[in-house]
């Protein structure tokens, strides 16, 4: 088959060890969008596959990015040229495509939320690591390098004591049909779009985060959660304040207020990858903005993974997974909705 323009076809010099094979489990729209522009990008990758239970669409997909069209997810999985599996398929379908990826032997990149439960989260990350198999989240903004460097503004004491972590992340109405609307499917606010603001937290907090209160909002027809909002906080009486909802005017911010100054970033969480963003730091002697280059975070995703898989780093970012899925859970138990556990 002949390489899609751009495509990986030889290892990159850089690299002494050949390309890392990719299938892809479904074509949903993010991979199509997204992840296989950018895995056609990545140093040390190559698209191999892809793989849908509609034969049409897969070789519609394949043709488009230059690799193999495949019929059924098993099929992709039973194939010998195949090292790591990219799975966007919906939350409810990740834990049993995932495990049947390991056991094949395969790494896995898997769209985010990992599962719709910490239990099953637990399972998978214990299963990874006793596969000797890459398993991570494709949570592609803590591959930006804008919040590095918000991160060592922190430490150096830029805005004093970090005291209030604010981030609130919000996207228009959905369209009928979409799979965050779906319950049997995984979908939900939370799990979907509250993901971004509570894995930052993560990132500038740590993982000593327990949550005071939650509320999630439905809109009566929805069989979902359409938004929420939670406050976590730290050990040492730092508070997050996170906002989050999909029927929303479209935000994506957060906010690190300290004893001395505040740091403010605006698209934060999924900007282009030709996006010049900026860091404002407010302190008593004045304002400065402070310019970020353009990042393709998908690009840096993925290349991450794998140097994961190089460098056989199988249980990086497992504990921050597990975390993840805890809170999830002791949000959802202080907003009063454990009844209605999506994909259960």
């Amino acid at each position: 088959m002949p390489a899609h323009p751009g495509m990986s076809t030889v290892a990159d010099p850089q690299h002494r060890e050949p390309p890392l094979r990719f299938g892809v489990l479904g074509c949903a729209d993010i991979a199509r969008r997204r992840v296989l522009p950018a895995l056609l990008r990545t140093p040390g990758a190559r698209l191999t596959a892809v793989a849908s239970r509609d034969p049409g669409q897969a070789r519609q997909v394949a043709d488009t990015f230059g690799c193999a069209p495949v019929a059924g997810y098993q099929a992709l999985l039973a194939r010998d040229d195949i090292d790591a599996v990219y799975l966007p398929l919906p939350p409810a379908l990740h834990p049993e495509w995932i495990r049947r990826s390991l056991t094949a032997g395969k790494h896995v990149l898997a769209e985010k939320p990992l599962t719709t439960s910490s239990a099953e989260t637990a399972e998978l990350t214990a299963l990874a690591t006793a596969s000797g198999r890459v398993l991570a989240e494709n949570v592609m903004f803590v591959h930006h390098p804008r919040h590095e460097r918000v991160r060592r503004l922190v430490a150096d004491g830029a805005v004093g004591v970090p005291q209030t972590f604010t981030a609130v992340f919000t996207v228009p109405r959905r369209p009928p049909g979409d799979i965050r609307l779906s319950a049997e499917l995984g979908g939900g606010a939370l799990l979907d779009i509250g993901g971004y603001p509570l894995r930052a937290a993560q990132y500038f907090l740590g993982p000593d985060l327990r949550v005071a209160g939650a509320a999630l909002r439905t809109d009566g027809t929805a069989e979902v959660d359409c938004g929420g909002s939670a406050l976590l906080v730290t050990g040492d009486g730092a508070t997050a304040p996170l906002t989050f909802g999909l029927d929303h005017a479209y935000v994506s911010r957060y906010e690190i207020l300290g004893s001395t100054g505040r740091i403010t970033v605006d698209r934060a969480f999924t900007p282009p990858a030709d996006h010049v963003g900026e860091i404002r730091l407010d302190r008593a002697d004045g304002t400065e903005t402070l310019p970020t280059p353009a990042a393709d975070q998908c690009v840096n995703t993925l290349a991450a993974f794998v140097r994961a898989v190089r460098t056989g780093e199988t249980a990086a970012g497992h504990g921050t997974m597990r975390r993840q899925a805890e809170l999830i859970e002791e949000i959802r138990r202080a907003a009063g909705t454990t009844d209605r556990e999506p994909g259960r």
